[in-house]
C-alpha cells in the first residue's frame, strides 16, 4: 500500500511509525486486508471514510482511489498488517473450493471485519514474523498463511463470496460524475480510463464530449482552479495543498500556477 516494509513481495506487508503520517493513494488495485495491531488507520474515498483502531479488521475493495492516514494514539505507536490478496491468489482458491458467483458484486467497496477469535488468533500468528524480520517468513509459508487468512473470512463471513471472487471488469460508469470525484489523484490517463470501464481511446472520446477537452488539459486546470479556490477563499498554504491536488512537487505547483494566474500562489 503506502511504502510500508515488505515481508513477502507483494503479498505480505508491515508498517510501523510513531509521527502521524498522511498518504494520497493513487490506486489500490488488489482486494486488500487489513489488521490494525496499534494507533488509528483511516481510508478516505469518494464514497467511504472508515478509521478503525487497535485489534479492528478492514477489508478493503479492489480498483479504487482513495486517501489514507496514520495516527499514532496516545501511549501508543502506529502498527499495521497488511494482507494483499492478489488476483491471481484469489483465482486458485476459487478453483480449489470450486467457487462460482452468479452476480456481480455490488455492495460497499471496503468492509470493517467484526471481531472474531479465528481472524484475532491468526492475525497474533503472523505478527513475529512482521516484527521479526530477520526470521525470514518463506513465499511458501506465506501464501499459506494469505489461503487461511481468504477461507477464515469466507468461513465468518460467506457474504463475502461475491467481494473477493467477482472477477469481471470494471464496469462503464458515470464519467463526469467519477472525475469530478477524483481529479486531485495523480494518476497516469491509463489508469483513469480503467477505473471508468473504457479503453484508453474511449476515454480519450467520451471525455472530449463530456469536458470539452483532453484529459490533461482538463486535470490540470481543474487542479490549478481548486488551488486557487483554497488559498484565496480557505487561506491555505501551497505546501499543505499542492500534493492533494496531485502535483509532484511544490515548485512543479508554484511554476505552472504562476503560468496560468499570472502570480505566485502565495497570492
Amino acid at each position: 500500500m503506502i511504502n510500508p516494509t515488505e515481508i513477502i513481495p507483494g503479498v505480505l506487508f508491515y508498517s510501523y511509525l510513531s509521527t502521524r503520517q498522511k498518504h494520497r493513494v493513487g490506486f489500490l488495485s488488489h482486494n486488500t486486508l487489513v489488521l490494525q495491531v496499534s494507533g488509528q488507520f483511516t481510508l478516505e474515498t469518494a464514497g467511504q471514510k472508515i478509521s478503525m483502531k487497535r485489534g479492528e479488521m478492514l477489508l478493503i475493495g479492489k480498483n479504487q482511489l482513495g486517501q489514507i492516514t496514520k495516527t499514532p494514539l496516545p501511549d501508543e505507536d502506529y502498527e499495521t498488517i497488511v494482507i494483499s490478496l492478489q488476483e491471481e491468489l484469489l483465482r486458485k482458491i476459487a478453483l480449489e473450493e470450486q467457487i462460482e458467483i452468479q452476480h456481480k458484486y455490488t455492495g460497499p467497496a471496503n468492509i470493517l471485519i467484526p471481531a472474531n477469535d479465528f481472524l484475532q488468533g491468526y492475525f497474533q500468528s503472523v505478527i513475529p514474523y512482521v516484527r521479526n524480520p530477520a526470521e525470514k517468513l518463506t513465499t511458501e509459508l506465506g501464501i499459506l498463511k494469505v489461503n487461511e487468512g481468504v477461507k477464515l473470512l469466507l468461513h465468518i463471513m460467506p457474504e463475502l463470496r461475491n467481494f473477493l471472487f467477482d472477477f469481471s471488469e470494471p464496469y462503464k460508469i458515470d464519467l463526469q460524475k467519477f472525475m469530478l470525484s477524483n481529479f486531485h489523484f495523480n494518476l497516469p490517463v491509463e489508469k483513469f480510463a480503467q477505473l471508468t470501464g473504457r479503453s484508453l481511446a474511449g476515454f480519450k472520446r467520451d471525455f472530449q464530449k463530456t469536458f470539452g477537452m483532453a484529459p490533461r488539459h482538463w486535470l490540470q486546470e481543474k487542479r490549478l482552479t481548486e488551488a486557487r479556490h483554497l488559498i484565496e477563499t480557505k487561506n491555505k498554504r501551497p505546501s499543505a495543498i499542492y500534493l492533494d491536488l496531485g502535483f509532484e512537487s511544490l515548485s512543479h505547483f508554484s511554476h505552472s500556477f504562476k503560468k496560468k494566474f499570472g502570480k505566485a500562489p502565495t497570492g
